[in-house]
């Protein structure tokens, strides 16, 4: 990563991420008029808190103690006009979650993955402290069947011992070279200490190229 994919990342989320709304089903799916990069993971990974250390403000996803709160895919305007969009999908794998519910997740998501041209590349996001789990893999084989390219993307990194993040990040990244749609490179991060954050940036800003930024002139 050089200092132009740092800065060009800086300003991405420096302008206005407002909300734009929550889709419980398909037919309340925003139009798919800007391109979309989803952030995936278990229930209790730290998505909504990473999300926020993402762009840089508190509050723009809600962060709860509860595992399963958010049950809906929420879209938030990067940009005004947008630029892209982020997509904060339900958390997955919790336990104490009625099989209905389960069963409702999975068909969203599916459909969504399967079917959504406007998605560019999701993130999946892997607590440090547990590594992969067997829910996780079955997420990475939806994406790769979906044919959705995706960066495994390393939580909470700051709790953890430096020699056991090293294990995790070498057993994480031998299985997923496995799978053909996770992209080479994974992004470890944390975001009490904003470790990984720009990192995390410039891979959305790769993702979503060859758009401009905002207030760039795509005319030359």
């Amino acid at each position: 990563m050089t200092a132009d994919d740092v800065s060009a990342g800086r300003k991405l989320f420096s302008g206005p991420v407002n909300f734009l709304r929550s889709a419980p089903s398909l037919e309340f799916l925003p139009d798919p008029d800007a391109p979309e990069i989803a952030f995936a993971g278990r229930s209790n990974v730290g998505k909504s808190s990473l999300l926020n250390a993402l762009v840089n403000r508190n509050g723009l996803a809600r962060t709860s103690n509860t595992p399963g709160r958010t049950q809906e895919l929420n879209f938030f305007d990067v940009g005004d006009p947008p630029v892209f969009r982020l997509v904060d999908m339900p958390g997955y794998g919790f336990a104490k979650a009625p099989p209905d519910v389960v069963r409702r997740w999975r068909y969203l998501i599916n459909d969504f993955l399967r079917g959504r041209q406007a998605l560019k590349r999701a993130m999946l996001l892997v607590d440090t402290r547990h590594g992969l789990k067997d829910v996780d893999r079955d997420v990475m084989k939806m994406l790769d069947e979906a044919a959705v390219g995706y960066h495994v993307v390393l939580t909470k990194a700051d709790k953890v011992k430096a020699s056991e993040l090293a294990e995790v990040q070498d057993k994480v990244a031998t299985e997923a070279r496995k799978h053909p749609a996770a992209h080479p490179l994974m992004i470890t991060t944390s975001s009490e200490k904003g470790m990984g954050i720009e990192e995390l940036r410039a891979a959305v800003l790769t993702a979503i190229n060859p758009l401009p930024l905002a207030g760039e002139d795509d005319s030359a």
